[in-house]
């Protein structure tokens, strides 16, 4: 092929940007479960033939954009592009050659032109269920959580494999819902492929391996350079969470080499009994991702900038689970590797990295049904029976310079998904729905918000709820010297306490509470400027306990700035923070804001 100037290769990249949202956005139009249509829990993005990803959509989840960076190689290996024909597709869902658990399919389709293959698109989004003993972490086994399909045609040269298909209704809760999504990922990438098309006949060229070329060499050079303005050196950072039975402990080192960074989660837990492992490419996903938003951020995501970023796990942490490791909550882990990564980047970049957020999703993975919830004479149970998925989240880490984001999925960046919508499809009622007061740490820039949500049934039956939540025992963590979010909690109306993870049953007639985490606090509570304090009093983020307590402000009845009285208290907490530790008879004498040993503390 002629050479082509850098320009009309800048345009095309621009053209495939455009292509893969679209493809992304024919996915969530199309697709049946509100995971894809409503939250955007997906992925899409087109391939050089050599499995090289060289635009993603910027609709959807790095979990899913990123491993399915690796997936594609695994598609190739199984099936060479050589033995590939026009209106073939391919699908998986894997969790170690796709993008982490039995819930994610992928799809892969070559793209023809004039007979011979050009390029290839794919595509991922989470059904809303794959059998299995559901969406909790319960099974001990992979075999446990349903159905494992492995790398197979979807359709031949256009023929949908039908075989497959039935095999998939008869094992699904909600098969109508689940083979809709397959055919929307199917018809995803065939949108990609003509519009691919359309551009290669614009421009006059048979192939895109100097556009793929030009793309990932730009893209690595670019890549490297942002890695160079970091000190060559290793930091290490080390968080717990709570887990399931027991805290776990993650650990990375990262180390800048020359135009590489590598990060080591050598220290890590081993893996657990129950579902919340994560197989690698999942750990890579957002490892990636974490060190791609602080370094790189506005830098395209393809091959060339994912390759600087070199990944070691040990085969039976955590974090590079094997098969048949139970898997279907790895996002428990998965997603709080940012924060843990961030700690590292913080050493090298002060003043550059958030504080903890609530990381992980709260989402509400609620069923009902023979063998999910009581039913028999003594239960006397006449619900309906269903499975639905809704997203929701605690508040994001307050940032250098900028508060947090409330009720805000960081760093899976899906959607919220409106309550009208669940309410719409299932017999739940969402009853309250509204951000949890004081649940921001405590800083000078204050930690993004939780929620609070209360959930019952309009039936007179039990339902459940399949818990994957983190940060109820160790709270997101504030960051230079700012304090920590609020810990999360799951209880029922009722009084009762639930475990933060498992499937556990609401009794009819009561109702499900959420008091989701808040993100950590950035710098001291009491240089946050007076009025942002007065203002959040309004606003009622805060409590007027907390303005006094953390942030040293006090206010009239009226809500007004008692401007002597506050001046007096910040002078108070100061010259208390500096007492000996031994001359505080009481330890309330020191403010909570000013202690700096208790990073898991809960606020009120």
């Amino acid at each position: 092929m002629s050479e082509i100037p850098s320009i009309k290769h800048q345009v095309m990249w621009n053209r495939l940007l455009a292509i893969v949202e679209e493809q992304a956005q024919t996915l969530v139009r199309t697709a049946f479960s509100t995971s894809t249509r409503e939250a955007g829990d997906v992925s899409a993005g087109v391939f050089d033939l050599a499995g090289r990803m060289l635009a993603q959509a910027v609709t959807g989840t790095p979990g899913h954009i990123n491993s399915m960076a690796l997936s594609v190689r695994h598609f190739i290996e199984r099936f060479p592009v050589e033995t590939m024909r026009d209106g073939d597709c391919y699908i998986t869902n894997d969790p170690w050659k796709g993008t982490g658990h039995l819930h994610d399919f992928t799809v892969v389709s070559p793209a023809f032109r004039r007979g011979t293959p050009v390029a290839l698109f794919a595509c991922t989004s989470h059904v809303v269920d794959i059998g299995g003993v559901g969406q909790a972490p319960d099974g001990r086994q992979i075999y446990h959580e349903g159905l494992y399909v492995p790398m197979m045609p979807f359709a031949s040269a256009g023929v949908v494999n039908e075989w497959l298909l039935e095999i998939v209704r008869h094992n699904v809760r909600e098969p109508i819902q689940v083979e809709g999504d397959l055919y929307a990922l199917s018809s995803c990438n065939e949108i990609g492929g003509r519009r691919l098309l359309e551009m290669m006949d614009e421009h006059g060229i048979e192939g895109i391996e100097g556009l793929a070329d030009f793309i990932i060499e730009s893209t690595r050079a670019a890549m490297r350079e942002a890695i160079s303005v970091l000190p060559r050196r290793t930091t290490t950072n080390r968080m717990t969470i709570d887990g399931f039975d027991r805290p776990i402990e993650l650990v990375a080192s990262l180390t800048v080499g020359d135009g590489e960074i590598v990060v080591d989660y050598s220290g890590t837990s081993g893996i657990s009994d129950f579902g919340i492992n994560c197989p690698k490419c999942y750990t890579d996903a957002y490892t990636a991702f974490g060190i791609k938003c602080v370094l790189a951020p506005k830098l395209p995501n393809n091959t060339g900038s994912l390759e600087p970023i070199r990944v070691v796990a040990p085969e039976g942490t955590i974090v590079n689970a094997p098969h048949p490791c139970a898997v279907v909550a790895r996002a428990v882990v998965g997603h709080m590797l940012p924060d843990v990564v961030f700690g590292c980047l913080h050493q090298m970049l002060p003043d550059a990295v958030p504080a903890e957020g609530t990381s992980c999703l709260w989402n509400l993975k609620l069923g009902a049904g023979h063998g999910i919830t009581p039913q028999g004479p003594e239960s006397n149970f006449a619900g309906s029976p269903f499975t639905v998925m809704s997203f929701h989240s605690g508040g994001a880490g307050a940032r250098p310079g900028l508060d947090g984001l409330s009720a805000t999925p960081f760093p899976s960046g899906v959607r919220n998904v409106p309550i009208e919508v669940t309410e719409a499809i299932t017999p739940i009622v969402v009853w309250r729905k509204e951000y949890r007061r004081d649940s921001g740490g405590a800083g000078r820039f204050r930690g993004g918000l939780g929620q609070t949500m209360i959930v019952g049934s309009r039936e007179e039956a039990p339902f459940a709820v399949f818990a994957t939540y983190d940060r109820v025992r160790h709270a997101p963590r504030g960051r230079e010297g700012g304090m920590s979010g609020a810990a999360g909690r799951i209880e029922l109306a009722s009084g009762s306490l639930l475990q933060a993870k498992g499937r556990q049953v609401v009794p009819a007639g009561d109702r499900l509470v959420l008091s989701m985490p808040g993100g950590g606090g950035y710098g001291d509570p009491l240089e946050r400027d007076v009025a942002l304090v007065v203002e959040d009093l309004r606003d009622g983020f805060i409590s007027r306990e907390t303005a006094e307590l953390h942030y040293g402000v006090v206010v009239t009845d009226a809500l007004e700035l008692d401007a002597a009285a506050t001046a007096h208290r910040r002078h108070s907490i100061r010259m208390s923070a500096l007492l000996p530790r031994a001359e505080a008879h009481d330890p309330s004498a020191v403010p909570p804001s000013r202690q700096r040993t208790a990073p898991h503390r809960r606020t009120p």
